[in-house]
């Protein structure tokens, strides 16, 4: 089978000469489809910026990197926001909710632009929503306005879905149920997941881990058995 994602001798260097930062050196990387795939590793480790190239956010400065048959490092601006629009969906630390637009109204930004998207109440209601549609994100907790952006990810019905540090800026508990709500995603839809974290007990949730570190993987860990959100502490 095709994988989700495959990478060789990826790389990625900003700004020149001894000043030059190497963010990725030379990885290579396949991701089957339909898991859940953790990276984890400390700040400088590659870790996001290995997300934001898969994502089509930024440019490699060599090697390749393919999503199933489509190679993401010959594609033009254009189109990388074709394959933004059409395959992925982002999830981040801070909501970048629009703060005049209730939940539903979010949400319905990016079912406007979608392809076959499913109903703003539907993806609202998968991440127990329901009876918050008609609120404004001022009036959502921090975890109801994860929620949101997740529904709002989710909503065009993405075959991969991009978390950078999705639990970031929560407690643990809310934490959990976002975590409850991404898993169920993932087991819903069949969308692939690759969640960026520092919190290394989360990988506990994944079927894969990818540890990172000075811009190269140094372990691929595949979990025999897998640990419900819910009973994940960090």
């Amino acid at each position: 089978m095709t994988p989700a994602y495959s990478a060789r001798g990826l790389s990625k260097v900003y700004g020149e000469g001894p000043s030059a930062v190497h963010a990725l050196r030379g990885v290579d990387l396949d991701i089957p489809a339909g898991e859940i795939v953790v990276m984890l590793g400390a700040s400088g480790s590659g870790k996001s910026t290995l997300l934001n190239i898969l994502g089509g956010l930024d440019r490699a400065s060599s090697g390749t990197a393919h999503f199933r048959d489509l190679s993401l490092t010959d594609l033009d601006d254009r189109a990388l926001t074709r394959y933004r629009r059409n395959h992925v969906g982002f999830v981040f630390q801070f909501y970048n909710l629009m703060p005049s637009l209730t939940a539903r109204e979010n949400v319905e930004l990016v079912t406007e632009i979608a392809a076959n998207p499913m109903p703003a109440d539907e993806a609202l209601a998968m991440v127990g929503l329901k009876d918050r549609l008609d609120h404004f994100p001022s009036q959502l907790s921090g975890g109801e306005q994860q929620r949101v952006a997740i529904a709002r990810a989710i909503a065009k019905q993405p075959e991969v879905l991009f978390c950078d540090e999705p639990t970031g800026a929560l407690d643990s508990a809310t934490g959990r149920a976002v975590l409850k709500v991404l898993n169920d995603v993932n087991a819903r839809l069949g969308s692939t997941l690759l969640m960026v974290t520092h919190a290394a007990s989360i990988a506990q949730m994944a079927h894969r881990v990818i540890k990172l570190a000075d811009g190269a993987i140094r372990d691929v860990q595949v979990n025999a058995t897998r640990l419900p959100p819910e009973e994940i502490h960090w």
